[in-house]
């Protein structure tokens, strides 16, 4: 008899080396794996993780989060991300939102509806080109009082310094790096902004999922290691006031624990002021 909890799959990616096969009558889900085959439950969380990981594959060869809008919008960012976002905006209640990276202004205008609803908050929005049909719909739009675009290197210290001049003391701040996705620039961007995070809240690096495309369609085998994860993890070394957690599921009553997401190990939580450190 197979037991689910015996079995494990890391979900930091297994590109071209896994093969399944869905057996509906039988209920199960072989796989095999550079010459190692093995079975699950088809109804196991397992086996849902092992699917959801190549349907989130297939997805993104297929621009499949090119499909979404908000208020009218594009917001390249899959629907599972974006509402687990809204539950830690929510729960954070930020009063400042900086986001490296503005592509069509969908997801800046998400921010600022959430922070409308709750009446409180404000987006910055950074990117080294902004279009001029995005400035004009974001800059036009009615949601326009929560929002603050800034044309520059997501990196450069004098914009660091500019929007750290504009936070007010008590004031809860939150980062989202969604630009430039190479390791590097990435780096530089998790140097610049983390001084910002305030403590209990986060710093999300996006689109750690570029190691797990590196083989598909579109994809780049260069992205096994040039991918914003690894930036994620080089910080975290070197950063012990930082800890990677997926924001906890509130309300879950299932036994699913992963998220199907482009952010996987994205989620950087400043440590309280009072959390030990480790020792140097």
């Amino acid at each position: 008899m197979f037991n689910c909890e015996q079995f494990q799959i890391s979900l930091s990616g297994y590109a071209g080396t896994l093969n399944i096969t869905i057996h509906n009558d039988r209920r199960l889900l072989q796989m095999e794996e550079r010459g190692v085959f093995s079975e699950l439950p088809l109804y196991s969380r397992e086996a849902f993780e092992v699917i959801s990981r190549e349907w989130l594959r297939v997805g993104w060869s297929l621009e499949y989060f090119y499909t979404f809008s908000w208020l009218g919008q594009p917001v390249l960012q899959l629907p599972e991300d974006l509402l687990r976002l809204q539950e830690v905006i929510v729960r954070l209640r930020a009063d400042v939102i900086i986001e490296c990276g503005v592509c069509d202004g969908g997801s800046l205008l998400f921010h600022a509806t959430l922070m409308e609803v709750l009446g409180v908050g404000r987006v910055v929005g950074i990117d080294i080109q902004i279009r001029e049909r995005t400035r004009e719909v974001i800059e036009g739009h009615a949601l326009s009082k929560r929002i603050q675009l800034i044309e520059s290197d997501s990196s450069c210290p004098n914009l660091v310094a500019r929007v750290q001049a504009s936070i007010k003391p008590g004031e809860t701040v939150m980062v989202i790096l969604d630009s430039d996705h190479k390791r590097q620039h990435v780096a530089n961007e998790l140097e610049a902004w983390a001084p910002l995070v305030t403590p209990n809240s986060c710093l999300l690096v996006a689109d750690g999922v570029m190691r797990d495309l590196a083989d598909v369609p579109g994809g780049d085998p260069s992205w096994i290691e040039d991918n914003p994860g690894t930036a994620a993890r080089d910080f975290l070394v070197a950063h012990p006031e930082f800890e990677m957690r997926q924001p906890e599921w509130q309300p879950n009553v299932s036994p699913l624990r992963n998220n199907i997401t482009y952010f996987p190990g994205g989620w950087l939580w400043r440590k309280s002021e009072n959390a030990p450190t480790a020792a140097t």
